[in-house]
């Protein structure tokens, strides 16, 4: 059973274009940000936070299991897409959530169309997804990590204290 705040956030991808339209209708701005945000730490707080402020309504989207599974590792996700998902839209700074099954997310940008796209900085201004945004005459908005806080290092942290 989906949480009330699911149902109130999730955008299935087949209705994506149609909220997005319904979103532009109103004359507000959207921004976007993508990822698996699996294992959700305080460094996800701060680049999803940091992404509410660049437009009037949020829009992430989530790798699904299988994408994960291609571009990371056959182990990952460690947070099947359905927490995920819940975990996102419990945000109070996150307006809507949605996923997508390609191992990159520039095919949901090109429905989304965002105003502002914001990623990591380590991924830099010519990151895979800025032709994509900036045709649609988005801009791209670079936040820093925090340091020592990547799922990937907390992963292997969790593995140093097993041992």
């Amino acid at each position: 059973m989906k949480s009330a705040w699911l149902q109130k956030k999730l955008v299935e991808p087949e209705h994506l274009e149609e909220k997005v339209a319904s979103i532009r209708a109103r004359q507000l701005t959207i921004a976007t940000l993508n990822g698996s945000f699996d294992l959700m730490h305080a460094g996800h707080l701060y680049i999803i936070h940091e992404a509410s402020k660049q437009a009037d309504r949020l829009i992430v989207a989530l790798n699904s299991d299988a994408s994960i599974q291609k571009y990371k590792s056959p182990d990952r996700p460690i947070i099947p897409l359905d927490y995920r998902l819940e975990m996102m839209a419990a945000l109070e700074f996150v307006d809507f959530v949605t996923w997508f099954d390609e191992t990159d997310p520039r095919a949901v940008l090109e429905k989304i169309k965002p105003d502002v796209h914001v990623n990591g900085a380590e991924y830099g201004a010519d990151c895979i997804e800025a032709e994509t945004v900036k045709t649609h005459g988005g801009k791209l908005h670079l936040v820093d990590r925090i340091p020592s806080l990547a799922t990937s290092a907390i992963i292997e942290k969790i593995k140093q204290c097993a041992k």
